[in-house]
C-alpha cells in the first residue's frame, strides 16, 4: 500500500472532494492495485466516442490506433510525441472508414463544448515504466490523461513536487504517460499552487494570480485552473510549442488576450501595455492565433519601427508554428496586401513612407479619398507603439490601411507627452501589466540604479585614501592590503586619465569589491550617452581584466544611416 503521510493524506481527500463536489469531476477510485493503468484509458476514450460523438466502431478502432502511435512513439523524444498527441487532440484524427472513401476527422475533445466531455480524476494513479511510479492525482478528459497534480504536506516545499514530476519524465521512469499531458501541477497548503507543462524547468514552473473568495491558496486556484471551461481553453487557445520549449501562458498574458478578444469582436483597436521581459511577444502571437482562427477573413499585419525588431517577430512567430511572412520593401508590403495569402505578415512602419513628397498633408488627405486596395479584414500589431505611434510615417500608414484595426503593444511607461496621442491612434487600454507587478509576481528582476559621479578632482595621496577608504568599507584588513597591492597606482589612474579612464577603473574596483560581481553571480549595465561613447569604453575594458567580458548592446546599424 501507499506509504503517503497523515498530514498529505488529508490534503489529497480534500482536494479530491473539492473536484468532485464543486468541479463535478468523476471520481474513478484509487489506482494503486489496478493493472495496466495508462494516460489513454481504452474503455473510457471508447465509450465517449460511441455515446456522446455517434462513431461507428470503425472509425473509433482507426482514431485510436492514430493517438496510440503517436502517443507511443518516443524515438524523437518526448517534446516531439507530445506535440504530435497535441495536434490530435486539438485538431482531430483525421481517418477513412473504407479505402475510397472520404477522410472523416474523428474529435477526440468536444473543445467549443467544454460540458459535453467526460471530466473525471483517479488517485495513486500506479504507472509501470523502466521503474514504478505513482502520480498523487490524474486528470482524465474523455480517458485521456490531461494532467497530473503532485501535493505535499506544509511543511514540505512544493518545490519537492516539481521535481518529482521532471525525474518522472526522463526516459529511465515513466516518459512515455506524459505523452499525452498538457498540465502538470505541484500543491501544498501553504504555497499554493504551481503549474507548467511537460519539460518545464523548476525555475519556469509558474503561479496564477486573480482575485477570488478563498484563503486557502491551493483550492483557490485549483477551482480556478480545473474549472472546466478554463482548463481545456488554455489547452486550446493559450498553449505554444516554441521552437523544442512548450509554453502556457501567464495570468496576465491570459487576461490580456482575453480583453483583446472582446475589443477585436467589437471591432475596437486600443493599447496593450505589458513591461519588457513579461512575454509581450507572445501575447502576440496568441490573439493572432484566436483571431486567424475565428474569423476566415482576417489577415494579421505586425508593424515595427526597427529591423532586428522586424526580424525578431518573424522568428517568434516561425518558432511557434505560424507562418509569418517578412515583407522585403513598400512595393512588396503593398503587393502582398493586396491578395488573400498570406494572411499573415510583418514590415518596418518606414515601408509605409513615399519619397519626393513636397505637401505631406495634402498627401495624406489624398490616400484618406482613394486608400490602397487590400484584401480581408486586416488587424495591425504595432509593436513598440510609444515609439511608432508619432510622425509622418503613421499617418502613411493609417491613411493607407484606413479600415483596419489597429492595436499597440509596448513595454514602456507611455510618457506624458506621448500618451494623449497614442490613445487618440489606437484607443484606450485594452490591458496592463506593470513594472511593479510583474516584479511582485516573480516575472522579472527588480532593476536596482546606482546613480554615480566619479570625482573628477581627485589629485592628492589624501584624496586617494579617502576614496580607497570609502569604496572598501566593510572589507577586513586583510582585503584591504591585498587590494592595495593591486591598485597602488591609482593615484596615477584618477589623478592624470581622462573621464572615461576613470569610470572604467572605478568599474573595474567595484568587480573587486562588490562580492556579487566579483563571485561571478551578477552582470552590471553601463549606460553611454552615444554609440562612439559606448565604443570608447569597450576600447577602454579590452585593457583591463574585463577584456572578453563586456561587449556594447545597441540596435545602431551603419547600413540603415
Amino acid at each position: 500500500m501507499s506509504s503517503i503521510g497523515k498530514k498529505e493524506r488529508e490534503t489529497q481527500d480534500r482536494v479530491i472532494a473539492l473536484f468532485h463536489k464543486e468541479l463535478d469531476y468523476s471520481y474513478l477510485g484509487n489506482w494503486e492495485d489496478r493493472p495496466n493503468n495508462s494516460n489513454i484509458e481504452e474503455e473510457i476514450l471508447r465509450k465517449y466516442l460511441r455515446e456522446r460523438k455517434r462513431y461507428n466502431n470503425t472509425l473509433i478502432s482507426k482514431a485510436f490506433y492514430e493517438l496510440g502511435k503517436a502517443a507511443n512513439n518516443l524515438s524523437d523524444g518526448l517534446y516531439s510525441a507530445n506535440k504530435k498527441v497535441y495536434q490530435l487532440l486539438r485538431y482531430g484524427v483525421k481517418v477513412k472508414a473504407e479505402a475510397g472513401e472520404n477522410y472523416v476527422t474523428v474529435e477526440l475533445i468536444d473543445w467549443k463544448h467544454p460540458f459535453e466531455n467526460e471530466f473525471a480524476i483517479a488517485e495513486e494513479v500506479t504507472i509501470q515504466g523502466n521503474h514504478e511510479k505513482r502520480p498523487d492525482i490524474v486528470l482524465y478528459v474523455n480517458g485521456i490523461a490531461l494532467g497530473v497534480l503532485e501535493l505535499k504536506r506544509s511543511t514540505i516545499s512544493i518545490g519537492d513536487g516539481i521535481r518529482q514530476h521532471i525525474v518522472n519524465q526522463q526516459k529511465e521512469f515513466i516518459q512515455s504517460f506524459f505523452t499525452t499531458i498538457q498540465w502538470v501541477f505541484a500543491g501544498n497548503d501553504t504555497q499554493g499552487l504551481r503549474y507548467g507543462t511537460i519539460g518545464t524547468p523548476d525555475k519556469y514552473f509558474l503561479k496564477w494570480k486573480e482575485e477570488s473568495e478563498g484563503e486557502n491558496l491551493l483550492d483557490k486556484y485549483l477551482l480556478k485552473l480545473c474549472d472546466k471551461v478554463r482548463f481545456l481553453e488554455i489547452i486550446y487557445d493559450f498553449t505554444l510549442f516554441d521552437g523544442g520549449i512548450k509554453k502556457l501562458c501567464r495570468p496576465h498574458q491570459y487576461f490580456g488576450v482575453k480583453a483583446a478578444q472582446e475589443h477585436v469582436k467589437r471591432r475596437e483597436g486600443g493599447i496593450i501595455w505589458h513591461t519588457q521581459g513579461s512575454g509581450k511577444s507572445l501575447v502576440m502571437v496568441w490573439l493572432a492565433k484566436w483571431i486567424l482562427e475565428n474569423n476566415p477573413n482576417a489577415r494579421i499585419v505586425v508593424i515595427t519601427d526597427r529591423d532586428e525588431l522586424d526580424k525578431q517577430i518573424e522568428r517568434i512567430f516561425t518558432d511557434a508554428g505560424e507562418r509569418m511572412v517578412r515583407t522585403r520593401n513598400g512595393k512588396d508590403l503593398m503587393d502582398q496586401l493586396g491578395k488573400a495569402l498570406p494572411r499573415m505578415l510583418c514590415s518596418l512602419v518606414h515601408k509605409f513612407g513615399r519619397r519626393g513628397v513636397n505637401n505631406f498633408d495634402a498627401f495624406i488627405e489624398d490616400l484618406k479619398r482613394s486608400p490602397s486596395n487590400t484584401i480581408g479584414d486586416l488587424f495591425i500589431f504595432v509593436d513598440e507603439c510609444h515609439r511608432t505611434q508619432s510622425g509622418k510615417l503613421h499617418k502613411t500608414m493609417k491613411a493607407i490601411l484606413k479600415n483596419a484595426i489597429f492595436i499597440g503593444f509596448t513595454g514602456t511607461p507611455l510618457l506624458k507627452q506621448d500618451k494623449q496621442t497614442s490613445l487618440e491612434v489606437f484607443g484606450r487600454y485594452i490591458h496592463t501589466y506593470k513594472f511593479n507587478e510583474a516584479v511582485a509576481d516573480e516575472v522579472v528582476l527588480d532593476l536596482v540604479y546606482e546613480a554615480r559621479d566619479i570625482d573628477q578632482k581627485i589629485s592628492s595621496p589624501q584624496k586617494i585614501d579617502e576614496w580607497f577608504e570609502a569604496k572598501t568599507r566593510g572589507l577586513n584588513d586583510f582585503q584591504k592590503s591585498e587590494l592595495k597591492k593591486k591598485w597602488g597606482t591609482m593615484q596615477k589612474v584618477l589623478s592624470s586619465r581622462s573621464r572615461l579612464e576613470k569610470i572604467v577603473s572605478d568599474i573595474v574596483f567595484d568587480f573587486n569589491v562588490k562580492p556579487r560581481l566579483g563571485a561571478d553571480m551578477g552582470n552590471a549595465i553601463l549606460v553611454a550617452s552615444s554609440i562612439y561613447e559606448a565604443c570608447r569604453y569597450f576600447e577602454l575594458f579590452q585593457t583591463t581584466e574585463l577584456k572578453g567580458k563586456c561587449a556594447v548592446v545597441t540596435s545602431y546599424n551603419p547600413s540603415t544611416r
